[in-house]
């Protein structure tokens, strides 16, 4: 192995507030964990990952990183030096030529920067991005200003900061604590470190607002992606009545396959159509009879899991039920509530509404029931 990468998600961030660590907090319908470590992987120069997380945090950890290159969790220490010490000493089995050392909480990583982090490394031991002081700094106590500080030469280090392995894993097995970065360690053993050039948009989550910082540094990548679903049921006797994932009171149910949910089926064609990823009967073939009278909840969790897959993220879905009966509005709250369940979403991203076709047609017969359902995605590009 030549480059192995430590995500440090030990932390806690107290200083964004809430009782949710920075580093699982949504960003564009993802956590920042799995925003930070696709981040690391996209060069192709990283050959796997070691998350280095708290004891209880895992399992949720390596959920998380499923389908990437990463390597059971670790837990880390109490500070981050004891992290990346207990990161590297599980490293060390693997033996990789190069480590970088990147921030869970850093979601953003430019094209280029572990490329350029790499390239340094070959006549150096260490490596980091980052980005020149261009604010005038001020040294104060309390509310009152000491002076001015001279801000030339001074730099804003960035991840991921990028070492020899060997190096950075005995400076870690020999050093006091105190270290506030792994970089330190190397200027204080007389190592030199060299710097590439950082960027903005490589934000660190530490704040409310860098939340919507790092949002706009994602958004150029993903590109919108439509799709539409049409679905058409039979009603019959002795059948119960499923529409968008409720079982609604009525005399006649519909006949099909599965549990004939209209509402649902059309909603999972419109997102494997904005995939370009076929219709439902190619992913639930009608023929097999695993899928005989299936609750089709798990037809629109695995359309959900195939928007997760490529990245993306749902941005709205509309659903319109057509029939004469039964009357959908008294049970939409309870369709919108359920199907933004399945998706995973917020509730205000969904629409359940239902139209008559003015007794004109098999629906105006009340001979069965039709759905059409639109969805907008946000996909990586």
């Amino acid at each position: 192995m030549r480059v192995a990468a430590l995500l440090m998600a030990a932390g806690r961030g107290e200083r964004l507030g809430g009782n949710e660590a920075k580093q699982f907090l949504p960003l564009l319908g993802r956590p920042v964990l799995r925003h930070a470590a696709e981040a690391l992987l996209r060069d192709g120069l990283v050959d796997a990952i070691q998350p280095v997380c708290a004891e209880p945090e895992r399992a949720r950890v390596d959920s998380l990183l499923t389908g990437l290159p990463a390597l059971p969790a670790v837990t880390g220490g109490a500070t981050r030096q004891d992290s990346v010490r207990a990161g590297l000493e599980s490293l060390s089995a693997l033996g990789p030529a190069i480590v970088l050392v990147h921030d869970a909480a850093r979601p953003v990583v430019p094209a280029g920067t572990v490329a350029a982090v790499l390239a340094a490394l070959e006549t150096s031991e260490g490596a980091i991005p980052a980005q020149p002081v261009a604010d005038t700094l001020k040294l104060a106590e309390a509310d009152k200003i000491l002076r001015t500080v001279p801000r030339e030469g001074l730099y804003r280090a960035q991840t991921p900061q990028g070492f020899r392995f060997g190096t950075l894993l005995a400076l870690h097995r020999s050093a006091p604590e105190g270290a506030t970065d792994d970089a330190a360690l190397l200027e204080a053993a007389g190592h030199a470190v060299r710097i590439v050039p950082g960027s903005e948009s490589n934000v660190k989550i530490t704040y409310p607002g860098d939340l919507e910082r790092a949002e706009a540094g994602l958004l150029p990548r993903y590109i919108p992606r439509t799709g539409t679903g049409f679905d058409v049921h039979r009603l019959v006797e002795g059948r119960p009545l499923f529409l968008c994932g409720v079982q609604v009171p009525h005399s006649l149910g519909l006949d099909g396959h599965s549990d004939a949910d209209v509402g649902l089926h059309a909603l999972c064609d419109a997102i494997y159509g904005a995939l370009a990823e076929g219709d439902i009967g190619r992913h639930f073939p009608p023929s097999q009879m695993e899928w005989k009278d299936a609750d089709s909840a798990q037809f629109l969790r695995h359309a959900a899991g195939r928007i997760a897959a490529r990245g993306g993220m749902l941005a709205n879905a509309d659903v319109t039920l057509i029939c004469e009966r039964p009357k959908i509005t008294p049970h939409a709250p309870a369709m919108i509530a359920r199907v933004a369940e399945l998706l995973g979403v917020p509730e205000d991203r969904i629409s359940v509404k239902a139209t008559t076709t003015e007794r004109l047609g098999f629906p105006g017969r009340e001979e069965g029931i039709a759905a059409q359902a639109a969805v907008s995605l946000l996909v990586p590009a």
